[in-house]
């Protein structure tokens, strides 16, 4: 029998309740509207599934890539089989309700705030309050809901499984010897560094275990897979690019998947059932319908130096213009241009200079006497085959004034690392992608867009129903299939989010991989 507490024990609980919650607005504010009562601490069977819900999800914390030290599960399970005191309840009250928050904030919208860690990262970690992450799990099953707080996207349980898949293939010594060759290796070849290739192969689970020294028709298919698999020119033979990316270890592959779970917490909102998904550190863009992509192009990002970076971040597409002109950004105006005009007025005679009024201004003037502030003008190219922007561009109006677009530079699809952009994304198949995107309101897709585009005349056309576009960065990232898929950290981003994981105590075994 449970004996009811005395009047000056429940004084002495809610005191203590309100003394320690005091220092934190969210767990006032609830214990407040709580009337200081417990939903942790007792003996009652209620009471105990909370706590063992809670204990048992912060001892796994590591499954999500997030610090195990963070929390001290040992040490909270100390403190409440020490606290006999109604007081000591009290404080332990408060001390669980702080850490499921804290568990809460961290598992559903991340450890850092990714605005904070890199300044082309446009996105604020998603909302959050704890009085009310507080009052529904009081009145929930505590198990269920503590197993919701993680991103339910299929995304992030493919990347759960990918981390635990690859620190297991760590614990078993990772891939083995690296490719020691700094020659390309091709079908027929053999020697050492094809035997090292082999095994690698193998330990990554794209070649069948075989003996063979012979660089093959079965090796070359594995390659052309690895390829596939990691944004590389596929062609089957091992080039210097190819070998540096065999050469990757599991643990860098496990950093960076555990920075793309992070990355998945700060999206912090349903992607859509269809929406646009571009993936810098891929080169593509993607029309993505229940998980599925309906739509692929590559695409060109912004190029390497800080100031012409992609921006990452989220919005809605709301319509294209075809046939579109191309309004200088001012950045460029003052910074590319204007240097040209003072030089010779004639300079960028395919770019009209435009008055505050609208009219087009007449080049017979000394731009010498302006500077980078007092240049009283704008820019447009009009429409037409050589526009900066090609033929259509797709806008989801932003203040970092960045969209998707065609473009006249072609060759540009065929490299490998496609950033060269000022910081709009290009795409090699903007047709199809619009056509793929008016087919959902239209019979006759190709047909509408073709009428408008030979007019000649810039057109805008909203989509009846707009779509969420993401604009991210992801190095790891997962098929439907649940393989994965790995590319180069062209900007150095992820690298430095890994750093700022590892300074919030995230870590993996030193072992060689």
């Amino acid at each position: 029998m449970i004996a009811t507490p005395t009047v000056a024990e429940v004084t002495a609980f809610k005191q203590a309740v309100a003394e320690t919650a005091a220092l934190d607005d969210d767990l006032a504010a609830f214990y407040r509207a709580n009337e200081f009562q417990s939903i942790w601490t007792g003996s009652d069977e209620l009471a105990q599934s909370r706590r063992n819900a809670l204990l048992s999800a912060l001892s796994t914390v590591e499954m999500h890539g997030l610090p195990a030290d963070r929390y001290d599960v040992s040490g909270m399970m100390a403190r409440l089989q020490a606290a006999q005191t109604a007081y000591d309840q009290g404080a332990m009250e408060v001390e669980l309700s702080r850490a499921l928050i804290s568990y809460a904030s961290d598992v559903g919208r991340g450890l850092l705030n990714p605005s904070a860690v890199i300044d082309e990262i446009k996105r604020g970690r998603p909302e959050f309050d704890g009085a009310a992450v507080l009052a529904e799990f009081s009145q929930s099953n505590p198990v269920e809901f503590l197993r919701g707080l993680a991103p339910q996207s299929a995304e992030y349980a493919r990347l759960m499984r990918a981390k635990l898949q690859l620190e297991a293939q760590i614990a078993a010594g990772g891939w083995g010897d690296v490719v020691a060759s700094s020659n390309t290796l091709r079908p027929g070849d053999t020697g050492n560094a094809i035997v090292q290739l082999r095994n690698r192969l193998i330990r990554m689970g794209y070649l069948p275990r075989t003996m063979t020294a012979e660089y093959d028709g079965a090796m070359q298919a594995a390659v052309l897979q690895f390829q596939q698999k990691h944004g590389l020119n596929a062609d089957g033979v091992a080039g210097p690019s190819t070998i540096e990316q065999v050469n990757v270890s599991a643990r860098d592959r496990l950093e960076s998947v555990i920075v793309a779970m992070e990355r998945e917490r700060w999206l912090g909102v349903d992607r859509g059932e269809r929406h646009v998904w571009v993936n810098q550190a891929d080169f593509t863009a993607q029309i993505i319908d229940n998980d599925i992509v309906t739509f692929e192009t590559r695409s060109v990002i912004g190029a390497l130096s800080s100031d012409r970076q992609s921006p990452e971040f989220s919005d809605v597409m709301e319509f294209m213009v075809i046939n579109p002109s191309w309004y200088v950004p001012r950045s460029i105006i003052v910074n590319e241009y204007l240097p040209q005009l003072q030089a010779n007025a004639g300079a960028v005679g395919h770019l009209q200079v435009i008055a505050s009024n609208g009219q087009v201004v007449s080049r017979n003037q000394d731009f010498s006497q302006y500077t980078s502030s007092s240049f009283p003008y704008s820019m447009k190219q009009p429409p037409g085959p050589r526009n900066a922007l090609g033929s259509v561009k797709f806008m989801f109006p932003n203040r970092y004034n960045i969209y998707l677009h065609d473009t006249p530079a072609q060759n540009l699809f065929s490299r490998e690392v496609r950033a060269f952009s000022h910081g709009c994304i290009r795409l090699d198949d903007p047709h199809d992608f619009a056509y793929a995107l008016l087919a959902v309101q239209t019979d006759d897709p190709v047909g509408y867009f073709q009428s408008r585009l030979r007019s000649g005349q810039e057109t805008r056309v909203d989509l009846q129903t707009p779509v969420p576009v993401h604009l991210d960065y992801r190095t790891a990232y997962s098929n439907a299939d649940g393989s994965m898929e790995y590319r180069r950290d062209v900007y150095g981003r992820d690298a430095r989010i890994w750093s700022a994981l590892q300074r919030e105590g995230v870590e993996i075994a030193s072992v060689s991989g």
